[in-house]
């Protein structure tokens, strides 16, 4: 049996809202107006930042603040407003184990949502009961979903938080993503020659073929504990009796380990080069970064600080090797201390994703026990 909204616990009824708003990367207008709101009715001032101009997106990089009323170590709480591409439409439910999903066959969007959920649930508990805190900050971000362009244009010196936590991985609560890869993206465009493929054939040279043929001799998929590699998408052709003039494929690699990570993007641009040679085509190629990775070390400040939390809301925190990118790569670029928390999303990025209900509620407890132990004792 599904459960209402009005049974549910306020971080939970906040998710469902977020959600059944889409915000598709580079469309997050709406999205921002309603968590504007929700942080000026917490009591937040609120700024934005010139991200929606200068990279694109449907909205800045927003800041709530609220300042300290105790001493200790003022902390930046970070979660992303955009999704994926959303295939169709959002409508939350919610059955009676408590999970969270959509009904459709699309996103549910709890990647990054359930995050922005738990961390304004938890600031709103804070302001109401008034409890000390050493200055809370919550920075959301566009755009996180097409390679972290918000955070990469955020200026870090606009914060008064020295620390910064983000929530964006799946896994159980309790994970610490202690080391995250470097991304790599590879754009190719082969250049073919059309001909009917039904007279004359043997006069063209097929560009849909040539990028088949560097696709089949790609190693993809996991390469090693580290490292692994995709072809995302793959668009080419003009009607089934032109041989194809054109087709571009976009790929990634990522790894953990940046010798990995050179060897496998060598490999895969040497394969692109040797099917356009071999069939009779041109070969435009691009491959641009789109995070750095980091390892951290175990008695980093934000680890620690991590630690602290979940032992204090009786959860045991475990050191995690993330294979994805998050806003804590870009912060960490910019020299401004970072970590991210897994948050319990399950297949996230699918019609599948889900996350339950006691775990949003189990992010609460930790916000909340990161903001009581950032004041100085």
């Amino acid at each position: 049996m599904s459960r209402t909204r009005s049974e549910l616990p306020e971080a939970a009824q906040l998710l469902i809202e977020l959600c059944e708003i889409p915000s598709p990367s580079r469309h997050e207008g709406d999205i921002a107006v309603r968590v504007r709101r929700e942080l000026e009715d917490i009591g937040c001032t609120v700024a934005e930042d010139d991200a929606a101009q200068a990279i694109g997106a449907g909205c800045g990089n927003i800041v709530g603040r609220l300042p300290a009323t105790a001493p200790g170590t003022p902390i930046v709480l970070c979660a992303h407003l955009d999704t994926v591409p959303v295939a169709g439409p959002i409508e939350v439910v919610v059955d009676g184990s408590g999970t969270v999903t959509n009904r459709h066959a699309a996103i549910l969007g709890g990647d990054d949502k359930a995050a922005i959920a738990a961390m304004l649930t938890a600031i709103r508990g804070v302001v109401h009961h008034g409890v000390p805190h050493a200055g809370i900050e919550i920075l959301l971000t566009p755009c996180e979903e097409i390679g972290l362009l918000g955070a990469h244009h955020f200026d870090t010196a606009a914060l008064a938080g020295q620390v910064a936590f983000v929530y964006d991985h799946a896994g159980p609560v309790g994970g610490i993503i202690v080391s995250a890869p470097s991304h790599k993206r590879i754009t190719a465009r082969f250049g073919g020659t059309a001909a009917h493929a039904g007279m004359e054939p043997e006069h063209g040279h097929s560009a849909i073929d040539a990028a088949a043929r560097a696709i089949a001799a790609m190693p993809l998929g996991r390469i090693d504990s580290e490292t692994t590699a995709n072809v995302g998408t793959i668009h080419g052709g003009e009607a089934t009796n032109v041989v194809a003039p054109g087709c571009e494929i976009v790929a990634e690699a990522r790894s953990r380990n940046p010798g990995a990570l050179g060897a496998q993007i060598s490999a895969m641009v040497d394969a692109l080069a040797a099917a356009a040679v071999g069939g009779g085509c041109d070969l435009e190629c691009r491959v641009e970064t789109q995070y750095v990775g980091y390892t951290l070390a175990h008695d980093a400040v934000q680890v620690r600080m991590a630690e602290r939390a979940l032992r204090a809301v009786g959860i045991t925190p475990v050191h995690v090797p993330g294979g994805g990118g998050s806003d804590a790569n870009a912060l960490l670029r910019k020299g401004f201390p970072a970590v991210n928390l897994c948050n319990a999303m399950v297949d996230v990025h699918t019609a599948s994703e889900s996350i339950a209900v006691r775990d949003i509620e189990a992010m609460v407890e930790v916000t909340r026990a990161l903001i009581d132990g950032a004041v100085a004792t």
